[in-house]
């Protein structure tokens, strides 16, 4: 009896430790499953596209590039000062006569005629700190500043625009992967559907009550669904990849969408004030008012070459044969620079830069003249959107009540199997249709905010 009893305590340790086991190894595939998907909101895409995006990181670069920019054209303003070190060894007369005066070492032997033109070798060690100091170089480090101050404005709006245009490209993505999610969900239903069908079919046919043909054509009628579930969710996968993508990073999970696309009211505005709100709101097109800026200016600045320029110099140098003895002198002057003829290039530069700013006129009547059509796309586009949404709810309630009454009415034999198919065919397109027209909607607003130059990370 004690054996039994032993035998059956170890028995039930066992079961025990074997079901407690295998909760905790369905917990930690569970948890391993969870750690695989990233619950991902619209907001916290738009972020992480915004702090990662390869295109944004290159367009602050940019703006950075062209603050520096601003630096080295204030530099013409400071005095530049050099310094140097130098050895020279030479038997040429006039240098070396001119190396000994440097050195201090002139003596009366040295004017010998014989020693004058035919003198040994000297060497010399020069050390020199020079300064030149631009006073005024006929205005163009000051047209040069302006310039970089100028493009540097431009740049910063190039880098809103940038941000910008990844807002739209986190919202188009998102919103692409919401409806990719979402046919797969519609193809699942209709599959579920389609298989209770089949059930009935399949009752109907063993009954005697229709014929195998039925039966087989709802069978190829769920092979048909089974292939749209593939073609679904490799949408899906392709839009995850996107979505990862536009925010920088490398798809390493499965990413789960948790804002669904919903109908939003937009601000309720005439296309005349949308428009007006572009022209006056854009960041391209401030960007290329900018530049227009600063071809101007650089046409003042081609025009200013004419005018003198004044500068100021001086050194300080030691001359020296072994740094045993040393001799220094300086020199301080200044000079007055005028360009008399330059080969018609100053003329030719100042040209250049009147049609340089020409082109730009021209892009910026181009760019104004986009502008107004992408408004009025956007605008449009949102405005279908939003009766579409309409249209498709009623054909939404309007394809299942169908499904419902002619699935009732097939069972009772009153319609062929073909009626039954169809309507289940018209509810997937009703249901795509309706997902359809909400995920455009968003992107239309979207494109609108874009559009307008107002679209930024708080976007929903």
């Amino acid at each position: 009896m004690k054996s039994v009893k032993r035998i059956s305590i170890i028995v039930l340790v066992a079961i025990m430790v074997f079901f407690h086991s295998g909760i905790l190894i369905k917990a930690t595939a569970a948890n391993q499953a969870a750690d695989q998907t990233a619950a991902l909101s619209l907001y916290d895409a738009i972020k992480n596209a915004l702090e990662k995006n390869p295109q944004l990181e290159a367009a602050r670069c940019r703006v950075s590039a062209s603050a520096e920019r601003i630096t080295q054209a204030t530099s013409g303003v400071y005095p530049k000062v050099y310094v140097s070190e130098a050895f020279q060894r030479t038997t040429t007369p006039m240098w070396v006569f001119g190396q000994m005066l440097n050195q201090g070492a002139i003596t009366e032997e040295d004017f010998d005629p014989a020693r004058l033109n035919d003198p040994p070798s000297i060497d010399n060690f020069n050390t020199m700190v020079w300064m030149n100091w631009p006073l005024f170089d006929s205005g163009q480090t000051w047209f040069g500043r302006q310039q970089a101050k100028t493009a540097h404005q431009a740049s910063a709006a190039g880098l809103d625009r940038s941000r910008q245009e990844i807002v739209l490209q986190t919202v188009t993505a998102y919103t692409n992967l919401i409806f990719a999610k979402e046919s797969v969900a519609v193809v699942d239903q209709a599959l579920k559907t389609a298989k209770a069908h089949l059930y009935l079919i399949e009752n109907r046919y063993n009954s005697g009550l229709t014929v195998k043909s039925d039966l087989l054509r709802a069978q190829v009628h769920i092979s048909e669904l089974e292939q749209q579930r593939v073609e679904a969710n490799s949408q899906y996968l392709i839009a995850q990849a996107t979505l990862s993508m536009v925010m920088g990073e490398e798809l390493s999970a499965d990413i789960l969408p948790v804002s669904l696309p919903a109908q939003k009211e937009t601000p309720v505005k005439e296309l005349p004030e949308w428009i007006d709100k572009a022209l006056a709101g854009r960041p391209d097109l401030q960007q290329m008012k900018l530049q227009e800026q600063v071809a101007r200016t650089e046409i003042k600045k081609s025009r200013s070459a004419h005018l003198p320029s004044v500068n100021l110099n001086g050194s300080y140098e030691i001359n020296t044969k072994d740094f045993n003895d040393t001799e220094n002198n300086y020199t301080v002057g200044a000079s007055v620079t005028m360009n008399l003829f330059s080969g018609f290039g100053i003329s030719a530069r100042e040209k250049e830069a009147l049609y340089q700013c020409n082109e730009i006129n021209a892009n910026l009547r181009g760019m104004d003249q986009k502008v107004r059509l992408e408004t009025r796309e956007a605008y449009y586009k949102l405005q279908s959107a939003e009766k579409r949404i309409q249209a498709s709810k009623l054909s939404v309630d309007a394809a299942e009540e169908a499904l419902r009454i002619v699935g009732n009415r097939y069972d009772n034999g009153q319609v062929p199997l073909v009626s039954l198919l169809d309507a289940e065919m018209t509810v997937i397109r009703a249901r795509n249709n309706l997902n359809m027209a909400l995920k455009d909607h968003m992107q239309s607003r979207a494109q609108l905010a874009l559009a307008v130059g107002n679209l930024d990370a708080s976007f929903q």
